[in-house]
């Protein structure tokens, strides 16, 4: 059986970007299909391609930066870069002396802007793009997703109708290209295993130097039980036996590696009577059923943490598209201290607020719009619409710009 070729919407970006900008890196999270779309790239457009998953690659160029990087190709990719933040300073040399478009493609794991070596060289003269696991909308190849559609305040997209069981099953598969073309859940839950294992066996070690490398699977899965929920570190370090402190170090760690991610409390100009505490996201929710021991089966048995990993699957979906756009969007939470909450902010460079809020049920009701209608009141002139996406058919208006969508328009056929 062939694999499938899922066409990326970030590759029309990439090339787009590679006309202007000297080096452009690429970062997420291992297995997203950074290695696959850079491969794309050297068939199209006739680039040289090096991996540093390769040992003795990473030897070489540690062991003489320079003539490594002189040696090169005018135009070459660099695979999973994090492992010789050595050649940064070089590449940076480089460009310097030639500063011709789309020289360097880097790929990365790990988030290299926050290695020390990148601070004063590369920062500045290179393009970042964030590339995560498939959105649904190119597992389905079924175009660039609603994003777009609610910037322009279109709502004249298509929806695939009702999910029901359908829903938890696309939230257990996730997004990674691999588990996604194992035909059993069995299968898709060994990848997920495996993948962790790796992670700590190779990943973890090769970037960071901790005492208690089996800690990490135990800290992944307390972050995967948080999702779509505050932020609780202590909740994190009490069952793990490790300090506060060092729990949250192992946190950090998994953001850097792309696992998890965490959404900042909007506040805006209203300081005084919001929550600042983040919310916790896990960025694939397959790998956090896979955390969790969740099949399709269970998790639409437990309502509860359907409705969290829900939240997630579409938060994860709208920040991937959000990935492609031509906007520079901020996503946020929103909870005041009177308990009302929005799941996710969308804020527009210009400041334009689009609210969404998530449900997993097939109803719902003007209540479902309590916490849209509080941060309208905090918004003003800046509110541009708020979203209740439902398990529903039909997109339906509740006045204020306020509207219930089906949360397979996230997806549906016919879009843009």
């Amino acid at each position: 059986m062939s694999k499938p070729n899922y066409t990326r919407q970030l590759q029309s970006l990439l090339e787009e970007v590679l006309n202007d900008a000297p080096v452009v890196l690429i970062h997420g999270p291992r297995q997203c299909g950074k290695t696959t779309l850079a491969q794309k790239i050297v068939q199209k457009c006739g680039y040289s391609y090096l991996t540093f998953d390769d040992v003795n690659l990473i030897a070489a160029a540690k062991a003489d930066p320079v003539g490594f990087i002189d040696r090169l190709d005018e135009f070459v990719i660099l695979d999973e870069i994090q492992h010789v933040p050595e050649l940064f300073s070089s590449i940076k040399k480089s460009v310097d002396n030639n500063r011709k478009p789309g020289r360097f493609i880097l790929t990365g794991s790990a988030n290299v802007l926050l290695l020390p070596k990148l601070a004063d060289s590369l920062a500045g003269r290179m393009e970042i793009m964030n590339l995560y696991p498939l959105a649904r909308c190119e597992i389905e190849n079924s175009g660039r997703g609603i994003l777009a559609h609610l910037l322009r305040n279109d709502f004249s997209f298509n929806c695939t109708g009702k999910l029901g069981e359908k829903l938890a099953a696309y939230i257990v598969s996730g997004g990674f290209p691999e588990p996604l073309q194992r035909s059993s859940e069995q299968r898709k839950r060994q990848w997920h295993q495996n993948y962790i294992k790796t992670l700590v066996q190779r990943d973890i070690r090769d970037l960071t130097r901790i005492n208690n490398l089996e800690a990490i699977p135990k800290i992944l899965q307390l972050a995967a039980i948080q999702s779509a929920q505050l932020l609780n570190m202590s909740a994190i370090a009490t069952p793990s036996q490790i300090s506060r402190q060092t729990t949250a170090t192992y946190f950090t760690l998994l953001t850097n590696i792309f696992l998890v991610d965490v959404l900042p409390a909007w506040h805006g100009n209203h300081k005084k009577r919001l929550i600042k505490t983040p919310k916790v996201h896990m960025t694939d929710t397959g790998l956090a059923a896979a955390l969790l021991g969740m099949d399709a089966n269970r998790l639409n048995a437990d309502r509860t943490m359907l409705g969290h990993l829900v939240e997630s699957f579409v938060y994860n979906e709208l920040l991937r598209q959000a990935s492609w756009t031509d906007s520079e969007l901020k996503f946020y939470h929103f909870r005041d201290k009177d308990q009302y909450e929005v799941d996710i902010v969308i804020e527009h460079s210009g400041g334009e607020i689009i609210a969404v809020e998530v449900k997993a049920a097939a109803t719902v009701t003007d209540k479902d719009f309590r916490g849209l209608k509080k941060l309208h009141e905090a918004v003003g002139e800046k509110w541009k619409t708020g979203i209740v996406f439902y398990d529903g058919e039909r997109v339906l208006s509740f006045g204020e710009q306020m509207y219930a969508v089906p949360i397979s328009a996230l997806w549906g056929q016919g879009q843009i």
